[in-house]
């Protein structure tokens, strides 16, 4: 099977370099499509300048062609594939067999709490349920106050699972967990072996009576399997330094008891309770219930830097998911979860600028990061330093207002990278993986406007 590797005129050196060093297994070939980078390589210049028919069964394009692949495979009888946006990292999208990794798939369910529900109104608790539906969740847990009456719960109830929504309730109060139950809850949380009777026809989310006690928890399974319930079991995990270490001990020592039982895990004591980022907090407690084949994820955001909490679960049981199925380590799967720093942030090392800096003939600004600072090179020159402001005397920019702001931007937006250690792209956002929002044609329009501005300003 040929492999068609499809490129410009800039890069094809180090795509040659790249594949060469590889020494894949496959016969491959490269095809220059003609452009200088791959943001200009467009759908009509795919179909117009490839070869028909096409000398190969496969046809890898760059990351950052945006062309559109259904059509392009139906065009041509052959399967078009988007690569790595970095010429660099070829070795390792070939790595696992063959191409990215498939993360469509999980085996963990995220209820996601809100947990002022009693003082939001029925048109904002939708508005709020839909949003964590988007951001992954699959059940919207409806959190009760203590001392905070909730005459609504039950039109809240009706409402979400109306709109195609499944709904747990979580409340001390047994009044409202009876009235949840009666409003065709899908769980109920927070069930002992002293309230299983309210379940009614709802799913119970059983905790100890007293907290720690595994011994109530076991009780109050098999009571729930008496009466033909399928229980959700959980042990609660305690924040750091107020029974953290034992509370997973609890986890494990009740899956080892109870090896089919479904479990969960509330992970909120730790997101809320640990003041770091939570994304790599939660990919290591979903890297224990992968391990425990804990199936239920409870998640809250009050705090602030936890405002992609649901994000970073759902981002982290997939990435989970795959490693395992791999029997791999969590590592080579994407960054959805490497938010501040990038596993391999310059792929281009000073040496490989420079010779590419050489082959430039126009005066466009050319912005790279390597390890030893900011790279910017057109014809009339190639300049590095540490920081942007250093670089501004030597652009000849002072007249040129326009052109001053985009280098601006661009060369600050370089500086973060190489600061933190993440990988740049000249015209593209920053890639804080799921930590911030990026519609996918943000992609294309920052390149767009990027090229403009650079054409208008004679850059």
């Amino acid at each position: 099977m040929t492999v068609m590797f499809v490129t410009g005129r800039l890069a094809r050196p180090r795509l040659e370099a790249v594949l060469a060093a590889m020494a894949p297994a496959f016969p491959y070939e490269i095809f220059d499509i003609g452009v200088k980078v791959a943001a200009l390589m467009t759908e009509p210049i795919l179909i117009n300048r490839l070869p028909r028919p096409l000398p190969a069964s496969r046809v890898i394009l760059p990351g950052r062609c945006r062309a559109d692949l259904e059509r392009l495979s139906a065009a041509f009888g052959t399967q078009f594939e988007r690569g790595p946006d970095e010429v660099k990292d070829l070795p390792a999208f070939f790595g696992k067999r063959g191409g990215p990794p498939d993360l469509s798939r999980h085996d963990l369910r995220i209820f996601a709490e809100i947990v002022d529900a009693s003082a939001l109104s029925l048109e904002d608790l939708l508005a709020r349920a839909r949003a964590l539906q988007a951001s992954g969740a699959d059940v919207i847990d409806l959190g009760c106050l203590p001392d905070t009456p909730f005459p609504h719960l039950e039109d809240a109830v009706r409402l979400l699972r109306a709109q195609g929504l499944a709904v747990s309730v979580d409340s001390a109060d047994v009044g409202e967990l009876r009235r949840g139950a009666a409003a065709g809850a899908d769980y109920l949380l927070s069930l002992t072996e002293h309230t299983l009777d309210l379940a009614g026809a709802s799913r119970p989310v059983l905790i100890p009576s007293t907290h720690g006690d595994l011994d109530s928890l076991f009780r109050a399974e098999a009571q729930a399997r008496q009466r033909g319930l399928a229980p959700i079991l959980d042990p609660i995990l305690d924040p750091i330094h107020f029974g953290f270490a034992d509370s997973l001990a609890r986890y494990r020592e009740l899956r080892a008891r109870l090896p089919e039982a479904e479990m969960m895990m509330g992970t909120g004591n730790l997101t809320e309770l640990t003041e770091a980022d939570s994304a790599g907090i939660t990919a290591m407690l979903l890297g224990i219930c992968s391990e425990l084949r804990i199936t239920n994820a409870l998640t809250v955001h009050v705090s602030p830097h936890t405002r992609r909490t649901v994000e970073e679960h759902d981002s982290a049981r997939r990435l989970m998911f795959a490693a395992r199925a791999d029997h791999s380590l969590p590592k080579g799967y994407g960054g959805a979860l490497l938010q501040i720093h990038d596993r391999a942030p310059f792929p281009n090392a000073s040496e490989e600028i420079a010779a590419a800096a050489a082959e430039v003939k126009d005066d466009n600004f050319r912005i790279e990061v390597a390890a030893d600072g900011l790279h910017v090179f057109s014809r009339q020159g190639h300049w590095t330093a540490l920081d942007a402001f250093s670089l501004f005397d030597k652009l000849g920019v002072e007249r040129d207002g326009a052109h001053a702001f985009y280098l601006g931007a661009e060369l600050q937006k370089a500086q973060i990278a190489f600061s933190l250690g993440k990988r740049y792209v000249q015209d593209e956002p920053l890639d804080w993986g799921v930590a911030a929002d990026r519609p996918p044609e943000d992609r294309t329009r920052l390149a767009q406007a990027g090229h403009t501005l650079r054409a208008k300003t004679g850059a």
